[in-house]
């Protein structure tokens, strides 16, 4: 549904977006990351027909977006990070104008609008003006925009952004049911909503895909075991090496002759139990033992201090995807 293919924009003498190559599949919800300045913001904006690429192809649906834009915007909703709303216009009215605008069918247009304003959770405010309302519900009445033509594709850049705890996971939860029957491209900051949502992650530094990868594929439920205890350094090294689901251990000295180690351990292992056994069985005293599991935060943290280095595997992975869809 959305392929990319060594898409680059400069800006002036600025390289904003370097080779950009990937591809989603109808039914993904992928979850599209990157620090502020990294590039997302430029390449949803290629995708969206708002500004044109230096190089490299883009297709929504099907329909390059550089020389069949009309045609692949129709197939989009796009939610932008800032919110153009008309404050002079109420609620239903404007997506009355927006679906028409979108080419909704005259007889269907209630229809939608109604389903709109329910999934949105603004069918409260319907008949208040813009204007009058908190950048939550416009936030809301921006999403509803959104979907009133029923597109076959969804970018949704910080959708979450000035929404309380409940009207965000109402929003998420809607995301979620949405990824069912459509394309999503999710760009956001709070990355236990990419975690809750996403079966797929695209993160992007310094215009480069540093990664691109499932979910499922991350081992996030790896897990590192931090310890403390008092007693002999290398020997303490040495016993806990040994215990199963243990991959690697980092050691270090504190003061008053305590040991600290973080223990790396397999996914889906929990290892702390045999470490308090072994400590105790060598009369070592024990002072900390945590579990720290790996998370979309420390991967993401993992690629940007890496300053972005692409992704090989990703990138080959990502070309003949799209080569092989086109």
């Amino acid at each position: 549904m959305i392929q990319v293919d060594n898409v680059t924009k400069f800006f002036g003498p600025v390289l904003a977006v370097d080779h950009v190559t990937f591809n989603i599949s109808k039914g993904e919800i992928v979850g599209f990351l990157g620090p502020n300045g990294a590039g997302k913001t430029t390449t949803i904006r290629i995708l969206t027909s708002f500004l044109p690429a230096t190089s490299g192809v883009a297709t929504i649906a099907g329909h390059d977006v550089m020389t069949d834009s009309m045609a692949a915007r129709r197939h989009i909703g796009y939610l932008p990070e800032s919110v153009p709303l008309y404050p002079e216009m109420r609620v239903e009215e404007y997506l009355a104008y927006r679906a028409k605008l979108k080419g909704v069918p005259r007889r269907e247009r209630p229809a939608r609008i109604e389903y709109c304003l329910e999934r949105c959770r603004v069918r409260e405010v319907r008949r208040r003006l813009i204007g009058t309302l908190s950048k939550g519900y416009r936030q809301r009445v921006g999403l509803a925009d959104a979907l009133v033509h029923d597109p076959q594709i969804l970018i949704l850049d910080e959708p979450t952004v000035g929404l309380d705890p409940l009207q965000i996971r109402e929003t998420l939860a809607l995301i979620r049911e949405l990824g069912r029957t459509h394309t999503v491209l999710l760009s956001t900051h709070i990355l236990s909503e990419v975690e809750a949502i996403c079966r797929r992650v695209i993160i992007i530094h310094s215009g480069r895909i540093g990664l691109d990868r499932k979910l499922s594929e991350l081992e996030l439920d790896a897990a590192t075991v931090i310890v403390e205890a008092r007693g002999p350094l290398e020997e303490m090294a040495k016993a806990l090496r040994k215990l199963p689901g243990v991959i690697d251990l980092a050691q270090t000295t504190l003061n008053d002759g305590i040991a600290r180690m973080e223990i790396r351990a397999q996914p889906g292992q929990d290892p702390r139990e045999g470490v308090a056994r072994a400590i105790a069985d060598h009369r070592w005293g024990l002072r900390r033992l945590d579990l720290r599991r790996r998370t979309l935060e420390d991967l993401f943290i993992d690629v940007v201090v890496q300053r972005g280095a692409p992704d090989t595997k990703s990138q080959t992975e990502g070309g003949a995807r799209a080569a092989a869809a086109g």
